[in-house]
């Protein structure tokens, strides 16, 4: 008789369990969203190619390789830095003092085998612009004084012997991209020397993001904590809450809240958009006209999220794929020091950093 109950008990359970998915679809939907789907026409395969999932076995001699965000650094000197350093000809070069102490500071506290700064170069010529004109509209053209000191600052990392990346048609995200996924095929875990949440989108199981101004590191397993989702849902987060800093306007009544519960429930864009009907079953706070949004906006969440995903195909030259750092220009550097007139604490640092030894003139 206890085997009957038993047997019994376990039947009602499974029938009661059978009528809950039937009246709360969504639920039933959860359990199969992590699965592995095929791609649809339209959908992945016409975006730039997204940073691989796949991770390999720890190691811990894996040899960092430091990926800078040099543009968002020199903009941070533009603006924080007194407008009263000039050059030998008189112009401004408050933004590469600025980008020179910064870069003295982190070649001195991690001495750095393996590095790449990257440039933005693509400000209007990149090829998201081709996809969606109004891409970065919002953003007012660099001031010529400030684009005299972008060149200034990619020589001065040039004559450290540092990698510098930079092209026409990709932005300084794509090449560092780019670049880690060249650099993970030699043994190589990224360091990414930013506070950009676009680059999280980055991040395998050995990479790290370093927020160098406030001091803040996190690994893959912290992008949630802060941006709550996945490192790997960054770029649709963002084509669905959209980026007001890039001029991308996502889905209309989708904020960051709710764009971070959807991928939560489905696990992806792709995934979303082929079970939309669902949406409209969750609990959640304006769930009948998110699903009318999401459907009446798909192209354009698709169209966004091809702007969002960092491409790792940018053309890196003949560093690539160790990027380890290369013979110093002495000649430049010394140059350099004289043409910005730098003091000279900071030349005998810039000189330090690039193993000379220094001489003031006397």
């Amino acid at each position: 008789m206890a085997r009957l109950r038993r047997s019994g008990a376990a039947v009602a359970g499974r029938r009661r369990a059978r009528a809950r998915r039937r009246l709360h679809p969504h639920r039933h939907a959860a359990a199969g969203s992590a699965g592995t789907r095929a791609t649809r026409p339209g959908g992945a395969a016409d975006r730039p190619r997204a940073v691989s999932a796949e991770t390999t076995p720890a190691a811990p001699s894996r040899a960092p390789l430091y990926l800078v965000d040099a543009s968002l650094y020199v903009f941070r000197a533009w603006h924080s830095m007194p407008d009263e350093f000039r050059d030998a000809d008189g112009q401004p070069t408050n933004a590469v003092h600025g980008f020179a102490r910064f870069l003295l500071e982190l070649l001195e506290r991690e001495r750095p085998r393996h590095i790449a700064v990257a440039f933005d170069e693509a400000l209007d010529s990149c090829f998201r612009n081709a996809l969606y004109p109004a891409y970065k509209a919002n953003r007012p053209p660099a001031p010529e004084e400030l684009k005299r000191q972008f060149a200034h600052c990619k020589a001065l990392g040039e004559a450290l012997g540092l990698n510098v990346l930079a092209h026409g048609e990709y932005e300084a995200d794509d090449l560092i991209g780019s670049a880690l996924h060249a650099a993970r095929t030699h043994g190589h875990r990224g360091v990414i020397v930013s506070a950009d949440k676009d680059l999280s989108q980055l991040l395998d199981a050995h990479d790290e993001q370093w927020d160098f101004a406030r001091g803040q590191r996190w690994g893959a397993a912290g992008v949630k904590a802060r941006h709550g989702v996945e490192a790997r849902q960054i770029a649709d987060y963002l084509a669905l809450c959209g980026d007001a800093v890039d001029n991308i306007p996502g889905v209309p009544g989708i904020g960051a809240k709710t764009a971070a519960v959807l991928l939560s429930h489905f696990g992806s864009l792709d995934a979303l958009l082929e079970r939309v009907d669902e949406v409209a079953f969750l609990r959640l706070r304006g769930a009948a006209q998110a699903t009318v949004r999401l459907r009446l906006h798909r192209e354009q969440a698709l169209l966004c999220r091809q702007l969002t995903t960092i491409s790792l195909e940018a053309p890196l030259g003949a560093a690539a794929p160790a990027f380890a750092r290369t013979a110093v220009d002495a000649d430049a550097l010394l140059s350099l020091c004289e043409r910005l007139r730098f003091g000279p604490l900071t030349r005998r640092r810039l000189h330090a950093a690039a193993g000379l030894d220094y001489a003031p003139a006397q």
